[in-house]
């Protein structure tokens, strides 16, 4: 005899509850980084493939907004690894006590400017900041070559920034091109001029790259490895100059977050992702620029060890000190309001 529809469907809930009640017996580690989905994915699945009894969720997110919620979870921490952001960034995180101490493996690689004296943060990549530009809007001679070309009037409305407060990266280069000038008064005055010329502020990178490639902005202000990634593995229509004064070159580094609840599991993944191994292919695959000093060159792709690239130099302690204070002045008396921010200041 057949069954009615109602209690097929009644069948069909307790299926559905049933399947949902069923608990994974793996060992959940929650990695916090911003280094995409495709790389995140892809490691997640080599991982787990060496360590089927780990079950690794990832979080995509900005470098600071990952250290913002490991301080709001510092008295019952979710996330057992940090796996991307700045040194100015980390250096702050640990301070605050919110990262433990641990000695990689490849320790000795690592130079003493991109790691931390206790051992709570090592750098993985360096990571040059970029002009990025749509090819389609702009040919290669119109491009911007150095910062201070964003200020042209020809820019005006033509600029797309990533919101600097929940990106390590942009708070990197906002305190960078403060510094660039001889107060930091004049840096204030530097950045206003660029909120002139800017269209808007993007929320998340999703947001800039589609705002950039659909034309509703033709400029930015951003990363070496991302802009290769969308231009070469997504189709993007991005080129970008790396600027010719100098720029900043982050550590983006990992770390343990203290009292983590899965700290075994979270060491082994930290090991997997930074063997000489994995670095090789994260250069190749997704223009990460190893920060060991011990990796063969020759197995390295052809534009990174040929690329030009002048770094400026930066006081990367006074950057941590004092640059959350920069970038609260910025939001809160820059951002969208530099012609009144000029106005202010008597700046023509």
């Amino acid at each position: 005899m057949s069954s009615s529809p109602r209690f097929s469907f009644f069948l069909l809930l307790c299926l559905f509850f049933v399947a949902g009640c069923s608990s994974d017996s793996r060992t959940p580690l929650v990695v916090y980084s911003p280094h995409g989905k495709e790389m995140l994915s892809e490691y997640e699945l080599l991982f787990e493939a060496e360590h089927p009894d780990i079950n690794v969720q990832w979080i995509d997110m900005g470098g600071q907004d990952a250290y913002d919620r490991i301080r709001t979870e510092k008295n019952n921490p979710v996330a057992s690894l940090w796996w991307g952001g700045d040194s100015p960034t980390f250096s702050r995180a640990a301070e605050e006590d919110l990262l433990a101490s641990y000695t990689p493996t490849w320790a000795d690689g690592i130079p003493i400017e991109s790691r931390d004296p206790s051992g709570r943060w090592f750098a993985t990549y360096l990571t040059p900041e970029i002009l990025l530009f749509n090819t389609r809007a702009i040919i290669d001679s119109d491009k911007p070559l150095d910062w201070d070309d964003l200020l042209d009037p020809k820019w005006h409305d033509r600029i797309i920034v990533r919101y600097p407060l929940a990106s390590s990266t942009m708070r990197t280069i906002w305190g960078a091109l403060i510094m660039r000038q001889e107060s930091v008064e004049k840096g204030y005055e530097w950045l206003a001029r660029l909120d002139l010329n800017t269209k808007t502020y993007a929320a998340d990178p999703t947001q800039l790259y589609l705002k950039v490639a659909r034309g509703e902005g033709d400029v930015s202000l951003w990363n070496m490895p991302d802009t290769y990634i969308q231009s070469q593995t997504n189709g993007y229509p991005f080129s970008f100059s790396i600027p010719t004064s100098g720029t900043p070159v982050l550590n983006d580094g990992i770390a343990l977050v203290a009292n983590g609840p899965a700290l075994e599991a979270a060491t082994l993944f930290y090991e997997f992702v930074t063997t000489s191994d994995a670095l090789i292919h994260q250069a190749n695959v997704y223009y990460r620029i190893p920060a060991r000093t011990d990796i063969d060159a020759a197995a390295l792709p052809e534009w990174m060890r040929e690329a030009e690239i002048r770094a400026m130099d930066i006081d990367w302690a006074r950057l941590t000190e004092e640059g959350p204070d920069w970038m609260q002045f910025w939001d809160e008396n820059i951002k969208g309001r530099g012609e009144e921010y000029l106005a202010s200041i008597g700046a023509q």
